[in-house]
């Protein structure tokens, strides 16, 4: 019997240190090795991406092959295009493969696609060999500790994570990698569904991810943003590869008080050039860098730093445990860790805007990015937020950053995500979600979701009545907004008294600034201009809380029959909340009701051409028209 014939699978872990999947595949002693990257047709079309993020794949994509050829100048990164549930069946025969190897993926739609290629691996005899190593603890060992139960607190994964085991320390670099074997693809590509397309909009039409396997070249190249059908440019400064993630560990690691000390909520999210925190996120996302090799490096320096060193959960090693806690969550939990909906562990909330809902092979799903717009202010309100021009300037700049960037600091992502949910527009958390996961680059779906649950009080985090200030939280980090300043270029000659206030400038100080407040920022925008705020925040935030409050009371949670069968409703309206979806709450949208220097200040008379116009709202209803379905 010859010696095995073994394809290495890529991944979610695009590096060659501390691998231990692929130290599986070379502790076979393979006569010939192919690392492959399969172009999955999932993550094309059905998962939201913006330029920023394929910029970033391609970056890790192309670091690593060229690091693959150091060590082998017959190899590299070799990338298929092709759905691999229909392409390693054809591999494995033309190929003559004996072993498949990759690392473990705990994400939902993974789970299914490795299951479904396990399946075909076995029935053309092909040996599978799966390691962990995405995080610092097998998540599927952590959840056997845990009693099968999804960790919902630090508390809880450190508790599980001490009886699998201590987490192990980083594997040596790999020094040469085996020869790749021929590479045959004289069989029939089987093209993919393209519709629904979610990253249609960042396309000009010209797709042509899928002309052939092997690429226009037949070379098996890393695909181009121009391949991809994508006409946009990458904005972000931020560039992705397991050398740069290496360089990046090493600056970290040689300040030995900013490792040691690290807090993240004592970080500034207004920081840039250099930003506060360590921006290594996306780099374990693609696994340009091992998260064992950042934990150990890391506590190597924690502990020889002795007293005075900060400790889980604000240290740098707490920020791992989290993405652990969120992994081991969404891997027992499954598809509905990323909703509401038959969510055990999500708190139900009537928030505006709900996911539309189909049935699938898992179950009732919310379907990504389609919602009802049972409110048509709220609907109005999500877009300004979307767009950053909700009116608050340090809400704007962060979501412009994040458009422009792919990154924003945590505690910012705290902010807006609080603002949107239940801290002023009491849109659902799934509708952040979503631009989220087009926007970020460090995109990881279980934090994602995990995240937008914490800070909407559904999940994970209950102190609802904690609500950041768009104004003061702002104010705390800097003073003299220059961080709105660089985002938000309409304010930039304000004076720092009202820049995170621009609607109490006088109408002096809004002229020697160059700019007036008016309008919505969506419409018939002028130069010179910022819109006003959506809505009086005090005012909105105490009709969230208050919201809260009566939601808590109920206490329902995202599998209860009623909230799938629409008599949720009844439940809200007997205990008399009107702001949920389908009631119009506030008969106007509160701008200013509790600013009592606003006129004094303004001025709102018709000539005025700083004059503000109250927008109505009208709304309409929603959830209870998945409860019809089920009737029907």
């Amino acid at each position: 019997m010859g010696k095995p014939r073994v394809i290495y699978w890529f991944r979610t872990d695009l590096r060659l240190h501390d691998s231990p999947a692929l130290k599986a595949a070379l502790d076979l002693d393979p006569a010939v090795l192919w690392p492959i990257f399969t172009w999955d047709p999932h993550y094309v079309y059905r998962v939201k991406g913006g330029v920023n993020r394929w910029q970033y794949l391609l970056d890790c994509q192309t670091d690593l092959s060229e690091s693959i050829q150091k060590l082998n100048s017959k190899s590299k990164l070799f990338v298929l295009r092709e759905a691999p549930q229909t392409l390693f069946p054809k591999l494995f025969k033309a190929w003559n493969v004996t072993h498949l190897v990759f690392e473990k993926d705990t994400d939902s739609y993974a789970r299914e696609r490795d299951k479904s290629i396990i399946a075909l691996a076995e029935e053309a005899g092909v040996e599978v060999i799966i390691r962990y190593g995405r995080t610092l603890w097998d998540s599927d060992e952590v959840i056997a500790k845990h009693g099968g139960k999804p960790t919902m607190s630090i508390a809880q994964l450190q508790a599980a994570g001490q009886k699998v085991g201590k987490i192990p320390r980083p594997i040596d670099a790999l020094v040469h990698l085996p020869d790749p074997g021929d590479m045959p693809v004289d069989f029939e590509q089987e093209k993919p569904e393209t519709e629904p397309d979610l990253n249609a909009s960042h396309r000009d039409g010209s797709d042509k991810s899928y002309s052939s396997i092997s690429g226009p070249k037949g070379d098996f190249a890393i695909p181009t943003l121009e391949e991809l059908g994508f006409t946009e440019t990458s904005t972000t400064p931020h560039r992705g590869g397991e050398t740069i993630a290496l360089k990046r560990l090493e600056e970290i690691i040689s300040d030995e008080e900013y490792t040691a000390t690290f807090q993240k909520p004592k970080t500034s999210p207004a920081a840039f050039e250099p930003q506060s925190t360590t921006l290594i996120s996306p780099m374990l996302h693609f696994g340009a860098i091992s998260p064992r090799l950042f934990y150990w490096r890391v506590q190597d320096v924690v502990e020889k730093y002795g007293k005075g060193a900060s400790s889980p959960p604000e240290s740098l090693t707490g920020q791992l445990l989290f993405r652990d806690m969120y992994f081991a969550a969404q891997a027992a939990i499954g598809s509905p860790f990323n909703q509401t909906l038959n969510n055990a562990h999500c708190r139900f909330i009537p928030w505006h805007l709900p996911s539309k809902v189909e049935h699938t092979e898992t179950g009732d799903n919310a379907i990504s990015g389609e919602y009802h717009v049972d409110s048509p202010q709220a609907e109005k309100w999500f877009q300004r937020w979307k767009a950053g021009v909700t009116g608050f300037p340090f809400v704007d700049a962060l979501m412009r950053q994040l458009r422009t960037e792919g990154w924003i600091h945590h505690l910012g992502r705290h902010m807006v995500a609080c603002f949107l949910t239940r801290g002023g527009c009491y849109v659902h958390w799934e509708r952040g979600a979503d631009v989220f996961e087009e926007l970020l680059i460090d995109h990881e779906p279980a934090c994602n979701a995990g995240n937008w649950q914490w800070l909407s009080c559904t999940a994970f985090y209950s102190q609802y009545y904690r609500c950041y200030s768009p104004i003061a939280f702002g104010q705390k980090w800097d003073k003299e907004g220059n961080f709105i300043r660089k985002w938000v270029p309409e304010l930039k000659n304000l004076d720092a008294k009202f820049i995170y206030e621009p609607w109490k400038a006088s109408n002096a100080a809004l002229d020697h600034a160059g700019v007036s407040i008016e309008g919505d920022g969506l419409h018939d925008k002028k130069e010179g201009t910022y819109p006003a705020p959506m809505f009086d925040f005090g005012e909105r935030r105490s009709v969230c809380i208050s919201a809260m409050k009566r939601a808590y009371s109920i206490g329902i949670y995202g599998n209860d029959d009623k909230v799938k069968d629409g008599t949720w409703k009844e439940l809200f309206e007997k205990a008399g909340e009107t702001e949920m979806e389908g009631h119009a709450g506030s008969d106007d949208d509160g701008e200013y009701a509790d600013d009592a220097d606003h006129h004094r200040h303004r001025g709102e008379g018709a000539g005025s051409k700083h004059t503000r116009r109250p927008s109505t709202i009208t709304n309409q209803g929603p959830m209870d028209r998945y409860a019809k379905k089920l009737k029907t």
